[in-house]
């Protein structure tokens, strides 16, 4: 193997969902290193859907967790880009495997309603993060776009991971996608994917002490000699 694939292989194998941030700040710089790296990302027609707002200091990041909290106590969830109708069979078992782990992690017994209740509403807390990062598309490129934007949200957790700065992307905040419209001032057009919360690793939070496993290439790819 190149030297490069063993980079990358090893930014791969290192990166996960951090669920778990220090309150230290990412200096403006290494934020734009990560968006720099990022826009490289290839796009349908080079459309290049994404555009992002990042909330650039932890205070702001702070009012906006304080009031997307809010929101979500009293909202109906309400997303932008439907979410999965269903998960079924390996997908479902899949996400429980993942589920599982993480309540293991920190503590949320099976049955727990009320620790499960508290372990998702960390969604809406950010994990604490001091900078998040709202990453939407154009509604008129439809499906591309947002495939488009899943590409580009790669890049930049990689970026990001070979800068030490630890990510979570997170769909659960696009389930108030009106909510983020109103309160970053997007234009109706604009749909939100997901957001990316960032900044420096908690290493010794027990949320950041499992891995989710990978499937083996048997189980996704069928090869076709003609």
């Amino acid at each position: 193997m190149t030297d490069r694939y063993t980079t990358l292989q090893s930014l791969l194998d290192e990166r996960y969902t951090c669920r778990a941030f220090r309150p230290d700040a990412v200096d403006r710089g290494t934020i734009e290193s990560i968006l720099r790296l990022a826009q490289r990302t290839p796009s349908w027609c080079n459309t290049q859907p994404w555009q992002l707002v990042v909330t650039e200091d932890p205070a702001a990041t702070e009012r906006f967790r304080k009031s997307l909290l809010e929101h979500v106590n009293g909202a109906t969830p309400q997303s932008d880009i439907p979410f999965p109708a269903a998960y079924n069979g390996v997908y479902r078992d899949r996400r429980r495997e993942c589920g599982g782990a993480l309540y293991r992690a920190v503590g949320v017994e099976r049955g727990d309603g009320a620790g499960s209740m508290r372990q998702m509403l960390r969604n809406f807390e950010l994990f604490d993060a001091p900078h998040v990062a709202i990453l939407t598309t154009e509604a008129d490129l439809g499906v591309y776009g947002a495939v488009d934007c899943g590409l580009y949200l790669t890049s930049f957790l990689l970026g990001a991971q070979s800068l030490g700065v630890a990510t979570a992307p997170q769909a659960a905040l696009a389930t108030y996608s009106p909510f983020l419209r109103e309160y970053f001032d997007l234009p109706a057009h604009r749909q939100v994917v997901a957001a990316i919360s960032f900044g420096y690793a908690d290493s010794e939070h027990a949320a950041n002490g499992f891995r989710t496993s990978r499937a083996d290439l048997g189980e996704v790819v069928t090869w076709h000699a003609g």
